[in-house]
């Protein structure tokens, strides 16, 4: 284990990739983002014990997300994947030293105050003289949330359950394969299901519930507060963040907390960001006809690129939401307060603030919205802020021409 430097302050800080992470990253930092169990903040939280974290992300979303300054800080790539070898080789970094890839990426960079302030205000965030290159395993587009997702539960599920042993599992539940590959956490309640473990472990989070007839493939990450509903189908490698609800059948996806899929309805190789509802039997395909390459859309390009896939589902941005019965074709963007209904396949990419379904959009409202939001985060004892509010008018400004 590293050796903690209890002055050190970590700043995750975004490179010119940014917007691979989009509609996600319209509301959040990349280092925000939940990937595997904790979101990656958590992670290196978790891993390096730093006396504050913090992200250095866009103008828009400073507000809600200030950068904060120590003596001594870690500057990290918010992209680079979290582990605990490379927390070993981060926390011995000497103070003006920096890590690059080798493609000239900087991986990270340990600075005083002066030199951290200046390099993160600089228009090109560029490696030094006193660059350190090597091979590092970093994000490169959303889709690896899901991609990479197997491994990042595997890494997680270690580190929460090391040198600590597990709630016990109630006797009307099965496990097949390994029951050491099953860590629940003190008030959970899991009952008369199956959990699968002979392909990736099954993490369950304090408080979190697995109703009867549940069958459970791992890897899973079930975080805090979430339920999966009875007779659900769910297959790894699945994220499901805090307070969620989740029913039906989902596989290899991840869902950031916060969201709704209560009823059936396939949901497969997708991403749902926060606060979002899927309705009864909404269905997502995430494999064309003729297994040819999924084409996404390209929030920089403003056209559909091909994403090198062959599964990928729905990429939904937060406070979104479909009717029942809905369907989204292979590969639909979905951006941030969308509100989709009505019959038939919607067009795969749908901006911001977009309100209808495949016989045509209007504008949705950005006060309406405004309000739903808050009535929607109420039922979750949270609130929202006025720098959020901020944020999402700045959405509402930034995707009008998206939607003319």
């Amino acid at each position: 284990m590293p050796e903690y430097d209890s002055n050190m302050h970590i700043i995750l800080f975004e490179d010119h990739l940014r917007s691979a992470f989009l509609p996600l990253a319209y509301t959040r930092p990349i280092g925000d983002l939940r990937f595997g169990i904790y979101t990656l903040a958590d992670q290196w939280d978790g891993l390096l014990r730093p006396t504050a974290i913090s992200h250095a992300t866009n103008t828009t979303l400073q507000q809600a997300y200030p950068t904060q300054y120590g003596a001594e800080n870690l500057l990290i790539n918010a992209r680079l994947i979290p582990d605990a070898l490379l927390s070993n080789e981060l926390s011995q970094l000497e103070l003006g030293t920096m890590l690059s890839a080798q493609d000239g990426v900087v991986i990270a960079y340990k600075a005083n105050r002066e030199q951290a302030e200046k390099w993160i205000l600089s228009a090109e965030r560029q490696s030094n003289n006193d660059s350190i290159e090597n091979e590092y395993n970093l994000l490169t587009h959303i889709t690896d949330l899901f991609q990479k997702n197997d491994t990042a539960i595997d890494t997680e599920f270690k580190r929460l359950s090391y040198q600590r042993i597990s709630a016990p599992l109630s006797p009307t539940v099965t496990v097949i394969g390994d029951p050491s590959r099953v860590f629940m956490e003190e008030g959970a309640s899991v009952e008369g299901c199956w959990l699968n473990t002979t392909k990736g472990n099954i993490y369950i989070g304090k408080d979190a519930t697995i109703m009867e007839g549940c069958v459970v493939h791992g890897p899973l990450g079930l975080c805090h507060n979430s339920t999966i509903k009875a007779g659900a189908k769910i297959y790894g490698a699945t994220t499901i963040g805090p307070h969620s609800k989740v029913g039906g059948e989902v596989s290899n996806s991840v869902i950031q907390g916060y969201s709704n899929k209560g009823h059936d309805g396939f949901l497969g190789n997708s991403i749902i960001g926060e606060w979002c509802n899927l309705g009864a039997d909404t269905n997502t395909s995430n494999l064309k006809n003729n297994y040819s390459d999924v084409r996404l859309w390209n929030y920089n390009n403003q056209s559909y690129q091909p994403s090198g896939l062959t599964f990928c589902g729905l990429i939904m941005g937060d406070h979104s939401k479909s009717s029942i019965n809905s369907m989204f074709n292979t590969g639909t963007v979905v951006g941030v307060n969308a509100n989709i209904f009505g019959s038939g396949f919607p067009p795969k990419h749908i901006p911001s603030y977009s309100w209808g379904g495949s016989e045509g959009f209007d504008t949705y409202d950005f006060d309406k919205s405004v309000e739903v939001a808050k009535r929607v985060m109420a039922r979750r004892n949270v609130e929202l802020s006025e720098a959020q509010i901020s944020i999402l008018r700045q959405i509402y400004s930034d995707s009008a021409h998206f939607r003319d």
